[in-house]
């Protein structure tokens, strides 16, 4: 493993209080330093991990809605004993950091975004040879667009939600086989199985950096929230091992959002919605 740049990472946990670990990467998961606590093992494995949550990251970003600018910012992704942060880093590198439960995320953000623009060109890793370069090349664009979803498709209760909340754009029920179960009406059925494939992806690498988090028996994944320049994608858990995909402009309240998805999952995925809906979905 490439450990050239393990000391500049050890600047976050050394200034930081809750924050555990960092490491860097390369778009295509080769680490190129990490913090001490970390084995080798554990920094390839996350290393995988965030390399594919940068790419799914990058492709999902036109379910939030079509925009000029659709950057890609970062990903989090919560735990009940921590958070994973993932950020950009320079062309075709990645800056990965975990934290405990009550870390001041604010302090953790500015250190990570500050030690990425003091070292600039450093944290720099050249796309190898055969590889496409995630931030010159818009996976988004080739995902299906938006259409008319079939009426047997649409839960009538993420509408709603969506309807009520100022600039939410869409929700996406996925069932613990990753199959969508239903979405709002702007949601085509290409769409909606294309982000069910997208948002299983994610869910996976987000579980695989439980252990970075530091990981637990009691350990649970609570949610995660990718953040672009046009706005946000999000990931809850909705009954048994199932989850919800949704998008929202920037100016969203996402708290209320999800709070409001959360309470509507229960009516959606009780026996008698779920007997209406058989032999539709």
């Amino acid at each position: 493993m490439t450990t050239d740049m393990s000391w500049m990472v050890k600047d976050i946990v050394d200034n930081v209080p809750g924050a555990r670990h960092a490491v860097v990467l390369s778009a295509d998961g080769l680490p190129r330093g990490a913090t001490d606590a970390l084995t080798d093992k554990d920094v390839k494995t996350i290393s995988a991990a965030m390399s594919g949550m940068q790419s799914l990251s990058r492709a999902t970003a036109h379910f939030v809605g079509a925009a000029q600018e659709q950057q890609w910012n970062q990903t989090v992704i919560e735990f009940s004993h921590g958070w994973v942060f993932l950020i950009g880093a320079g062309q075709g590198a990645y800056l990965a950091a975990a934290a405990e439960p009550d870390v001041d995320l604010q302090q953790l953000s500015f250190r990570m975004n500050r030690l990425v623009a003091r070292l600039g060109n450093n944290l720099t890793s050249p796309p190898r040879a055969g590889l496409d370069d995630p931030s010159r090349t818009s996976d988004a664009a080739r995902l299906p667009h938006a259409g008319a979803g079939g009426s047997n498709f649409v839960l009538k209760e993420l509408d709603q939600v969506v309807a009520e909340v100022a600039g939410a754009r869409h929700a996406l029920l996925l069932g613990a086989d990753g199959l969508p179960r239903g979405a709002t009406s702007a949601i085509g059925k290409d769409l909606a199985d294309t982000m069910s494939a997208a948002m299983t992806g994610i869910h996976a690498y987000s579980r695989a950096a439980a252990d970075f988090a530091g990981g637990s028996p009691d350990a649970e994944w609570q949610q995660t929230v990718i953040e672009y320049q046009h706005g946000w994608i999000f990931l809850i858990a909705a009954g048994d091992d199932g989850f919800l995909a949704a998008a929202a402009e920037h100016d969203c309240d996402i708290e209320k959002f999800t709070t409001r998805l959360c309470d509507a999952v229960p009516g959606i995925l009780a026996p008698e919605s779920r007997g209406e809906r058989a032999d539709h979905v």
